[in-house]
């Protein structure tokens, strides 16, 4: 049996929070700084060339929120490693990026080219209960099912939050007691890494600290990135926003019949006419991914469920580069595979989970008030 995705509960101030993250999944920190600091080591940084480049990105996030920085530091602590490694796991697409240009190396064969997604918010329209649920399939390095953890970060100063994150990160997916939530995909186009901007993962954790989706929508279609992502945004009362984001622009696709899937090509009209699209090398099975859930999900009828879009995230149609994909190497050598599917229903503040789901069917449910519900094996 594959083992559920440890939960981590921590609350005070922002150092106090990390310093309980840290300290209750060492191993799994570790682990996230052995994955991407080995990258580093194979590119020829040293401890302190290492320092130096990190240490830009630390000014960008301090400059974004002094408060990230010392979550960061109580991580380091908590965990006994050292800050610029935590702040590395947060920054890891665009350390990666940068140290690949200093050292004349292409950027467009880094590992981040595994991370590929495929995301679906279901409005109340659609929805057999009239609630939205939103949810998405994490592809990317097989390994990282050793790193993952879902944290509830309680708040003094803002809503409590889930999070789907590796260890040592401060957000990936998730929902705050607000009722917002937010998935992410990735995209590739020619402006990136053509100007500095705040890392991804902080602009997720900004979306999931607000009260209200107004300045959730700011966060990501106003912050400026290093590079491209898809990031998907829904609002408990019953709205749901794709922003295809360039690192200088922002393209919002709406719902259409009550419902947005994306994978990870660009789709928006105004999108294609301005920026080019470089990730079909890497991604060509893209187009038919977000073809075949949204088909899946029509054939489910006009009220769909959590298990309707369950389903449709389990496809494993040209299986493995499929919607749900199972271990296999990539063209780096890596293993790639479906490391989560995750599944969120914001009314109900809950949040199921089932790692590397194309060999595992076994949800988790973790929860903004409640403790870790194991669920039964879904329906083959």
């Amino acid at each position: 049996m594959i083992e559920p995705i440890p939960f981590v509960d921590v609350s005070g101030s922002p150092y106090e929070r990390g310093r309980q993250h840290g300290a209750a999944v060492t191993s799994r920190v570790k682990r996230s700084i052995e994955l991407y600091g080995g990258q580093l080591g194979d590119l020829g940084y040293d401890r302190e060339a290492k320092t130096e480049l990190i240490g830009e990105f630390a000014e960008e996030i301090e400059a974004f929120g002094a408060h990230y920085i010392e979550e960061m530091r109580g991580i380091a602590d908590g965990a006994g490693v050292s800050l610029e490694d935590v702040i590395m796991i947060n920054a890891r697409t665009e350390v990666i990026a940068k140290a690949r240009m200093v050292k004349n190396r292409p950027v467009e064969v880094t590992d981040e080219h595994d991370d590929g997604c495929t995301g679906a918010i279901i409005l109340p329209e659609r929805s057999a209960t009239g609630e939205l649920i939103h949810g998405q399939n994490w592809d990317w390095r097989a390994e990282c099912a050793e790193t993952a953890i879902v944290l509830r970060v309680r708040r003094e100063d803002g809503p409590d939050f889930l999070t789907f994150v590796e260890a040592g990160g401060l957000a990936r997916c998730g929902m705050n007691a607000a009722g917002i939530s937010i998935t992410a995909n990735y995209l590739e186009c020619d402006r990136d890494f053509t100007q500095a901007g705040v890392p991804l993962a902080l602009i997720r954790r900004k979306v999931l600290e607000q009260e209200h989706l107004a300045f959730a929508i700011k966060a990501v279609a106003a912050t400026p990135k290093a590079c491209s992502n898809n990031m998907m945004l829904s609002a408990v009362q019953g709205f749901g926003i794709d922003f295809e984001c360039a690192p200088d622009e922002a393209f919002p696709l709406y719902p259409e019949d009550g419902m947005i899937v994306h994978a990870n090509h660009w789709v928006g009209a105004i999108a294609l006419t301005k920026v080019k699209n470089t990730s079909i090398p890497r991604v060509p099975e893209s187009f038919y991914r977000d073809w075949r859930v949204k088909k899946l999900l029509d054939e489910a009828g006009r009220k769909l469920t959590v298990t309707d879009l369950k389903d449709a995230l389990f496809d494993d149609f040209l299986s493995p580069y499929s919607v749900c994909r199972p271990a296999r190497p990539n063209e780096q050598g890596n293993l790639s595979a479906t490391v989560a599917m995750v599944v969120m229903q914001p009314a109900r503040g809950i949040m199921e989970v089932a790692p590397l789901p194309a060999q595992n069917r076994v949800f988790t449910r973790y929860s903004l008030t409640e403790e870790p519900m194991l669920l039964a094996q879904a329906a083959e």
